[in-house]
């Protein structure tokens, strides 16, 4: 399937998000009130950082105790150690980029970011990834269409730092009713037919991420319109090389 073009556009201004608010009403009162309307097959991204507030994804550092491998990892970033500790703690590995850093971590649930995707708040706080960020996707998915009508496709962002160069770009954590993957053929004048997986929710948060809130820019979400793809509930997990199901209860 071919995408020729394709618009995006931020909702804004948006509210601000305490811990234990329904994004989905945001979105939909954001809308609202800026006289727009959801249409079917538009691809909803969230940045990942409200929907860990909405969820309460929170840490207090200041009850983190830092270990000494924290605390000399702290050292050599310029990090505060307890922040590092929490790295460390929602990693299942890690390495540093340059000698100074960033730290690029593993995170428990199979996903290679920058500093296991943990966000500091301030100075005595952290915000954690969604527990399972797909489940998170279909839930909001589910409440917009219940809300607006519109068949969408929600697709939850996160930043991410690459260890080969400088700057961040925006990667996905979790989708639904989007193929997470899209597969590409090409036939060779020798008649050789040639495939190709493209990690098609990442584009997709990346050409919202044009767009989306970056340093207190104030915009956590984006509205992708004329996209083409495939249907699918297999979330951005199912591409993953390494992955733990999240628990749950």
């Amino acid at each position: 399937m071919t995408t020729s073009g394709y618009s995006v556009f931020g909702l804004e201004p948006f509210p601000t998000i305490a811990p234990g608010d329904c994004l989905v009403d945001a979105i939909t009162t954001t809308l609202a009130a800026t006289d727009q309307h959801l249409q079917d097959n538009d691809v909803v991204v969230i940045a990942s950082k409200v929907v860990s507030i909405a969820e309460n994804r929170h840490v207090d550092l200041t009850t983190i105790t830092p270990s000494q491998a924290a605390t000399a990892l702290a050292e050599q970033t310029g990090k505060p150690a307890p922040l590092v500790q929490v790295i460390i703690n929602e990693s299942r590995a890690h390495f540093l980029a340059t000698p100074r850093g960033p730290i690029i971590a593993t995170h428990k649930l199979g996903y290679q970011l920058t500093s296991a995707g943990v966000d500091r708040d301030g100075t005595t706080g952290a915000w954690l990834l969604p527990a399972d960020p797909d489940a998170s996707a279909r839930s909001l998915r589910d409440q917009l269409r219940t809300a607006t009508g519109a068949d969408i496709a929600t697709v939850i962002a996160d930043s991410d730092g690459r260890a080969d160069r400088a700057g961040a770009t925006v990667i996905s954590i979790g989708s639904a009713g989007i193929a997470p993957l899209r597969i590409t053929t090409h036939t060779e004048p020798s008649g050789k037919v040639k495939i190709q997986d493209e990690t098609f929710t990442d584009l997709a948060a990346a050409a919202a991420g044009i767009v989306l809130g970056q340093r207190g820019r104030g915009v956590p979400v984006a509205i992708l319109r004329g996209l083409t793809y495939h249907r699918s509930d297999e979330g951005v997990a199912s591409m993953l090389h390494s992955r733990t199901t999240p628990v749950t209860g």
